[in-house]
């Protein structure tokens, strides 16, 4: 039979701990993964176990297929990376030598102990190697941000506009602004007042025209508009006279030294930083995404959370709301980014998300060594706590005042300090909103080998392989194929002034001039019922030869809307090829146009999918892998429903069995009693009959013997009432655990009726409507070769 703690939606952190003598129960400590939508906290010193039960979590979600975006400001989550299958010494080798050197032993004696202890420890937990490998089949990726340690990954390449939902927000807008800013700012160590600060307001008035205008920033046009701001005025103020222009550009300065610094690159290379992308693979297998910011300073990494928190609160409001765990944000440390009297830059998004993420089925799970510098009514939101060793009385105090009436009126205030105060290693305190009282627990054997904080050569030897995939698969770009060879004329040729035309930038000297069209179109989707109405940009370039008779412009190539900016004019000794005639004698391009029109109407379609069955269709542009996710989140709610359903039809029956099995046992215990009360006087009746039969009278005897012969019989039937009892106690337990079979059968089932695969999913298509076609603009594009 399936164990309990292998079923989906259930997570296994260990075993109960008994609250008297503080050993360990064999009573599993299960915790429902959709009560995370209302987040958790965990509290203790170091060397309480708290890194072992985060890592605990997150191998949960994981083996449930629920997308981690973890931040580790330590280093200690990347030892998700080293879970190994097969538990072979020589997998340890690498990661314990320098501990076995340090120790002046044996390194390949040392990995074969340390490999048979976590056998032994798994194992100790009823976990098995098959845990190991359903936990590997998820991709651990660690991104080094403003590191080429890790994955690189691009966070400044720009500014992005936020999600439409964020501007139907006021508050959330104003927040998000702010804490963009605020980051900003951190970044050259400026601690800004939104209300005072003239850095603050200005860059927060430039990214809100932007946004509200739809152009998106990068560093260099933010730096741009620090000293030529697109307004004139600030409130009611001139721009001059709130910000002159000379501390405008010391402002641009401080940030531009940032940007040109050398270490500042790497800040710009790798993988956008998107959401999306992080959360599952091409087969819909969620991802752990570690962002491992240890090598940062504090300003980069206030920088960085902040930009983090603000990207996943944007793509979080882009999702349907949700009873079930989504995704789970974890952070290893939040010492300084949430304390009880600041406002650093990263508590506005991360109090936003702890108010918010809920309907949405994303969970935050928050770590500290430091339970002093918390803002407890801040974290008010927060529905389960796991409170570990603390260091001292005014750290368990400060905990028990922030938590409140939250650890209910079961246990008084010293029994609590008592608890906290004698707690042993990896034994936490558990208190949850959805659960009644409180219980001790110790946490079970992680799945992976915690080393301990990762080194940045440790990373990069984690990565490597990673990084040589990314680099075989990423395609060239800007490669061209070689020129033809073509007549060439010494000069343009001469043209109608009706159409226009742009030229390369030539890189040197000589050289020649290759003849195209490029054009710039926008098609238009709409359908009303459906609530689309979508643009879609497409820019084409063709390439033209002299004996061409038309326009194949089904052999276009995509390019950039850039050619529009190209020079009016071209360069010096720069030879032309020829143009073909039905280009050289139009009048204009017009008719071009209309070719391509007619080609853009024959094939142009937005793709969609719909699930006729779940009444659930794709957004526009929403790949198929998407979408399917979005249905298996559709079931995944709907047997969540019908799950709570059929457990509360049980629960009746269950709780009716129950209280018979407690009579049941009851009957047993005082038919046992009598039993032996029974046996008792038996024993005195028969002692006292053979003490008359040699001492006493022959009528007392007889007597004594009488009473003797009935206490047997009597015994006799108490015997036959205890195996009666025994009988029934046992029908009602045998009850019970069909009951419970039946129950998870019929549980079990719901994982078949919602399989993905039992949906069929339809692939349809809108056409747009000829006049919703517009060629932007055409030129005759000169290619210059050298």
């Amino acid at each position: 039979m399936e164990k309990v703690f292998e079923k989906l939606g259930i997570f296994y952190l260990g075993k109960e701990y008994d609250p008297q003598s503080l050993e360990p129960t064999q009573t599993p400590t299960l915790i429902k993964s959709k009560h995370l939508t209302t987040h958790a906290a965990i509290i203790g010193m170091t060397g309480s176990g708290k890194t072992g039960l985060g890592i605990d979590i997150l191998e949960e979600a994981a083996i449930d297929n629920i997308p981690i975006i973890a931040i580790d400001p330590k280093g200690d989550i990347g030892n998700l990376c080293l879970a190994f299958e097969d538990l072979k010494a020589e997998d340890f080798l690498p990661w314990v030598r320098e501990e076995a050197e340090q120790k002046g032993v044996d390194p390949k004696a040392y990995a074969e102990k340390t490999a048979q202890m976590w056998k032994k420890g798994i194992g100790s937990f009823d976990q098995g190697l098959d845990r190991i490998k359903r936990f590997k089949e998820h991709e651990a990726t660690i991104y080094t941000p403003g590191s080429s340690a890790g994955i690189p990954i691009s966070v400044l390449s720009s500014l992005d506009i936020p999600d439409d939902t964020v501007f139907e927000d006021a508050d959330t807008l104003a927040a998000t602004i702010n804490s963009t800013v605020a980051s900003l700012l951190s970044l050259v160590s400026i601690e800004a007042d939104p209300l005072e600060s003239r850095e603050f307001i200005l860059l927060a008035q430039i990214i809100k025209r932007a946004w509200t205008e739809g152009n998106p920033l990068d560093m260099g046009s933010l730096i741009a508009q620090m000293i030529d701001p697109p307004f004139s005025k600030i409130g009611v103020l001139p721009l001059e006279s709130f910000y002159p222009p000379a501390e405008r550009f010391k402002l641009a300065s401080k940030f531009n030294n940032v940007l040109a610094s050398p270490t500042f690159e790497n800040w710009l290379k790798g993988d956008p930083l998107d959401i999306e992308s992080l959360m599952y693979d091409a087969d819909q297998k969620s991802k752990i995404s570690i962002f491992s910011i240890a090598h940062l300073s504090d300003q980069e990494r206030m920088f960085f959370v902040t930009l983090l928190l603000n990207k996943i609160m944007g793509w979080m409001r882009r999702q349907s709301g949700t009873g079930r765990l989504r995704a789970l944000v974890y952070m290893d440390e939040i010492y300084g980014y949430f304390p009880p009297s600041k406002n650093p830059p990263s508590k506005e998004p991360m109090m936003l998300m702890l108010k918010q993420a809920r309907a949405f089925g994303v969970g935050m799970v928050l770590s500290t060594q430091n339970p002093v510098d918390l803002d407890y009514k801040g974290l008010s939101n927060i529905g389960t706590w796991f409170i570990g060793r603390l260091q001292t009385k005014q750290d368990i105090a400060k905990v028990i005042d922030g938590l409140g009436s939250k650890v209910g009126s079961s246990l008084s205030k010293k029994s609590i300090e008592k608890i906290l105060s004698s707690l042993p290693k990896r034994v936490f305190f558990l208190k949850s909103a959805h659960r009644e009282g409180v219980h001790l627990f110790g946490t079970r054997w992680v799945l992976s080998y915690l080393k301990g904080p990762l080194k940045k050569r440790e990373i990069a030897a984690l990565m490597e392989k990673k990084k040589s995939e990314a680099e075989e698969t990423r395609a060239p770009e800007g490669i061209k194929s070689a020129p033809k060879k073509v007549r060439q004329m010494a000069i343009g040729p001469i043209l109608s002034p009706s159409i226009p035309c742009r030229y390369d930038t030539p890189l040197q000297k000589g050289g020649q001039y290759l003849p195209s069209l490029a054009a710039a179109a926008s098609v238009r989707f709409f359908n009303a019922s459906r609530g689309i109405d979508l643009e879609e940009h497409i820019c084409k370039i063709v390439e033209l030869q002299e004996s061409d008779e038309t326009i194949d412009w089904s052999a276009a190539d995509t390019c950039s809307e850039d050619f529009q900016k190209a020079p009016k004019s071209g360069a010096a000794e720069t030879a032309y090829a020829p143009l073909p005639e039905i280009i050289a004698s139009a009048k204009s391009l017009k008719p071009f146009e209309k070719s391509l029109k007619d080609l853009l109407y024959a094939e142009k379609r937005l793709e969609l999918f719909r699930c006729r069955s779940l009444r659930l269709e794709s957004r526009p542009k929403e790949p198929r892998e998407k979408f399917e996710q979005r249905l298996m989140e559709a079931l995944e709610e709907k047997k969540s429903v019908e799950a709570d359903k059929i457990e509360r039809s049980y629960a009746g029956k269950l709780q009716t069995l129950q209280n018979r099995y407690r009579r049941a046992v009851q009957k047993l215990e005082k038919e046992k009693a009598d039993m032996q009360q029974k046996t008792a006087d038996s024993i005195i009746d028969t002692g006292l009959a053979l003490f008359g039969a040699f001492f006493g009278g022959k009528r007392g005897a007889v007597s004594k013997a009488g009473r003797a012969i009935r206490s047997g019989k009597s015994i006799l039937k108490e015997r036959g009432d205890v195996k009666r009892a025994e009988e029934q106690l046992a029908a009602v337990e045998e009850k019970i655990e069909d009951l419970k079979i039946e129950l998870e059968e019929r549980l079990d089932a719901l994982d078949e009726k919602y399989a993905l695969k039992n949906y069929e999913i339809e692939t349809f298509f809108i056409k747009p409507r000829k006049s919703d076609i517009e060629i932007k603009s055409m030129v005759l594009y000169w290619i210059w070769r050298g």
